[in-house]
């Protein structure tokens, strides 16, 4: 309790949170990011890689074929935003050109990461037709991992799966719905809707807590297996999993209208909250043992937080609309303050810490990685300018 109430004592002292536990984000905490992001841009200039993770005191450089590439591109176009600083819009100009060519990719799912949260939000914020382009073409590439019998994106390319779904492959599909009202083709946005029905008949069980992946028969198209790659166990419920699934069913309704992916997406808000700890961070998988040594996910927490966001701004439904709001309010407060958010010069530069990249696989536990970063700023940017 001790702790608990220190961190609210804190909280209050930097003005993020009001007396009704609000998050009120001010110009001294996006000054506070941009410095911090600023140290890493300083650390990490390199024309070739790209700053991935900070795990022990040191850097994960990777080139632009792995699938956090775009993140870090997105991250500064979110800052160039938030402050008006034309620096910051060079410096996302210059991280997401260094990107061309993975609109070709047909290997992997993530094409849906690395380009839309890079060249997608370079297009949105400058309009420029050469960004348009590119967009389109990694629909098209992601077009061809489509498989008509099982009604899926595969995911990976790589292991001894028939042809495997992971629940984050949710996330590409705001990618489709956007290149079909761009280009007019209907084909990306039936895609994508095949792939939510999909998903959502196969991967959620009754309390809607979602496996994280599934293995399709190519033949017949029915699940051969339901299991985990990342999470604690096949019948756990892997954090991040969770939000990938919020968010990806929160966008499909937002892009569709369609009533049953606001009912997933509300089922889905609603387990997750009853699974968060007080301070609303999740541990990494919630069917983790709850001991002071079991890690949180700041990643987890921020695509939930964007996606809280989203959804009370497309429910029809007033009261739904304070509960989601509040909720993503809650967890933003708690990622803003010293717990989670680095110092200045902390994890490299990057924004958050607590991440859990696979934790029993040993990947980047309790490190720093660029997609934690990019939802919170993106959550930060909705709260503060309504929109992405």
């Amino acid at each position: 309790m001790k702790t608990i109430a220190l961190l609210f004592s804190i909280l209050m002292i930097s003005g993020l949170c009001s007396a009704k536990g609000e998050f009120k984000p001010n110009k001294k905490l996006v000054s506070q990011l941009s410095e911090q992001l600023n140290y890493l841009v300083d650390h990490t200039k390199d024309a070739k890689l790209v700053p991935r993770s900070f795990v022990a005191g040191k850097y994960n450089m990777v080139k632009p074929s792995d699938w956090t590439s775009g993140f870090v591109a997105g991250d500064y176009w979110f800052m160039y935003e938030l402050t008006g600083d034309e620096n910051w819009k060079k410096t996302a100009i210059e991280n997401t050109v260094k990107l061309d060519g993975i609109q070709f990719i047909t290997n992997t799912h993530d094409i849906g990461f690395m380009v839309y949260c890079s060249y997608g939000n370079a297009f949105r914020v400058t309009k420029d037709e050469a960004y348009k382009k590119v967009i389109l073409q990694a629909a098209e590439s992601l077009s061809k991992r489509f498989n008509p019998k099982v009604g899926s994106i595969r995911s990976w390319s790589f292991g001894k799966w028939q042809f495997p779904v992971i629940i984050d492959n949710m996330m590409n599909l705001e990618m489709m719905f956007w290149a079909s009202k761009v280009s007019g083709n209907p084909k990306y946005h039936d895609l994508a809707v095949q792939h939510a029905n999909t998903t959502l008949k196969n991967h959620y069980r009754d309390n809607m807590s979602s496996y994280h992946l599934v293995d399709y028969d190519t033949i017949t198209g029915k699940p051969i297996r339901k299991q985990t790659y990342q999470g604690l166990n096949d019948e756990s419920s892997w954090a991040r999993g969770q939000a990938w699934g919020l968010y990806g069913f929160t966008v499909s309704y937002r892009e569709t209208g369609d009533k049953k992916y606001l009912e997933a997406a509300r089922r889905i808000a609603k387990y997750i909250a009853g699974n968060l700890p007080e301070d609303k961070v999740p541990y990494w998988d919630f069917n983790a043992p709850v001991t002071p040594q079991t890690e949180r996910d700041c990643s987890a927490g921020s695509i939930t937080a964007s996606a809280l966001y989203i959804l009370s701004s497309i429910t029809d439904d007033s009261k739904s609309k304070k509960e989601y709001s509040a909720l993503a309010d809650q967890i933003m407060t708690s990622l803003s303050s010293p717990a989670y958010l680095n110092k200045f010069g902390e994890g490299g530069g990057f924004l958050l810490k607590h991440y859990v990249g696979g934790k029993l696989l040993n990947l980047e536990v309790d490190a720093s990685v660029n997609y934690a970063d990019y939802y919170y700023l993106e959550a930060l940017k909705y709260k503060m300018k309504g929109s992405r």
